[in-house]
């Protein structure tokens, strides 16, 4: 039996704290052209999820939580709890789907069973059907969901590397370099000055998520969950946004966060509040993967900036997310994350559960909402003779987050999946206007005066 990590068992008891949180992530895969066969499409999905650990097993807690919940085999695994199959109403457009999309990642996933659903989704306009994949996020991080597309629809075998150990130095190790397995870092133990250098980053890292203790300005983003989830999407070129980041001399990720914020900048106005420089603080979740390392399972730090939803202006507010994200990576956030993450796993588990559980039923104004960004596949994908034309990805909500944002790229295409409360923030098509508007505002604002914008150039 192999024991959660405590970041895994981390989303359980989240999600065990409010039962108004349903913690999956989820992505929707739209192809072209007819539904395929259904055996063939539950043969070709079950392959697929074989390749994700986990997806034969469920999740059991140990008597009075003495270690961390563990996974085990499943003796009555059945595929038919796992694998679904619906149709939208007509038209079948993007709000037909949306709202289908927010709907099953309402609720939330039986612990009886392993922890993933697959629908296939007929019925889309333009003779399209989607892939919605559902997989709880003590299972799988963003990344890993991106490298399954890859895995199941590409050419690259599937590869997860067995784990590596190098005894007592194994802590200190993994909390000094995240981004390194661990047996490189065991081959790079011998450099105790390298090693100093680390644990001073993590030190650092530790001072500056200290910031996160000082609360965010009121806002209706923050509150109490109910039940049901809004979903909708804003798309975006890939090439464009990264134009837009070289001409201003940022990232794609500073393009993406200058629009969310922009977005939530407008949800502020529009219920009458004036944005404050600190009303919105954002989680962004960063991978800690090593490059080519494939494994599966949650590899994630954190960010934590200030959106400058206080500035009007589009470019100057891509000008302030540059030089926010600038400072926190400077200030080593990424490595005190990974650090407490680890360190907890040398803890006892019982009273760590605890305190996770209780810390998530207080009121936090701290973090406002999320917004993560994963790079997809970049190659044409296919699935059972079906061309994949577009990836659409779903970010859960708790923690009394009201709003997230999930960005996925597919070949030169970006979209934003943004996840509202539906009861509290119904406004979820406000927030996909704005993003759209706002990177077309910071497109025409590299241009020449006198050169108009395209529209169809924005994908």
């Amino acid at each position: 039996m192999e024991q959660l990590s405590p970041l895994d068992a981390a989303f359980l008891d989240v999600e065990d704290a409010d039962p108004h949180a349903a913690l999956a992530i989820g992505s929707v895969a739209v192809f072209a052209g007819p539904t395929p066969d259904p055996a063939a499409a539950r043969a070709a999905i079950l392959a697929a999820m074989r390749t994700v650990p986990h997806t034969t097993q469920k999740v059991r807690r140990t008597p009075l939580d003495l270690t961390a919940p563990v996974w085990v085999d499943d003796p009555d695994f059945d595929p038919d709890n796992h694998l679904r199959r619906t149709a939208l109403p007509a038209p079948g457009d993007d709000a037909e789907l949306c709202e289908l999309v927010g709907r099953v990642m309402s609720s939330r996933m039986d612990r009886d069973h392993p922890l993933w659903e697959s629908w296939v989704i007929e019925g889309l306009a333009g003779n399209r059907w989607a892939l919605l994949t559902k997989v709880h996020h003590s299972v799988a991080d963003g990344v890993s969901g991106s490298h399954l597309y890859e895995t199941a629809l590409g050419d690259r075998p599937p590869t997860v590397p067995a784990s590596s150990h190098c005894g007592p130095l194994r802590l200190l190790l993994r909390a000094v370099d995240p981004r390194k397995p661990i047996g490189v870092l065991c081959g790079a133990a011998r450099s105790p000055v390298r090693a100093g250098r680390r644990v001073i980053a993590a030190a650092r890292g530790l001072v500056s998520l200290a910031a996160v203790a000082l609360p965010a300005d009121p806002s209706p983003l923050t509150g109490p969950l109910g039940s049901r989830r809004g979903y909708g999407v804003a798309r975006a070129s890939l090439p464009q946004v990264a134009e837009i980041g070289r001409h201003f001399g940022a990232t794609v990720n500073d393009v993406v966060l200058t629009a969310v914020s922009a977005a939530l900048r407008e949800l502020l106005l529009s219920r009458g509040q004036a944005p404050s420089a600190r009303a919105v603080r954002t989680l962004v979740p960063v991978s800690t993967r090593a490059a080519g390392e494939d494994t599966l399972d949650n590899r994630i730090s954190l960010l934590l900036p200030l959106l400058p939803v206080d500035i009007a202006d589009p470019v100057e507010a891509l000008h302030a997310v540059r030089a926010r994200l600038g400072s926190a990576k400077r200030s080593d956030q990424t490595h005190a994350g990974t650090a407490v993450t680890d360190l907890a796993a040398y803890g006892p588990f019982a009273p760590i559960s605890a305190a996770i559980r209780i810390a998530a039923r207080l009121p936090q104004r701290n973090i406002i909402t999320v917004t993560t960004n994963v790079p997809g596949p970049r190659n044409p994908l296919s699935f059972l003779g079906s061309e994949l034309v577009e990836l659409m990805p779903y970010v859960p909500l708790a923690l009394r987050l009201r709003t997230g944002v999930a960005v996925l790229s597919y070949r030169d295409r970006l979209v934003f999946g943004v996840t509202t409360d539906a009861h509290s923030v119904p406004e979820v098509d406000l927030l996909t206007r704005t993003i759209e508007r706002t990177i077309a505002e910071l497109a025409a604002s590299t241009r020449p005066l006198g050169i108009p914008f395209s529209a169809k150039e924005s994908g």
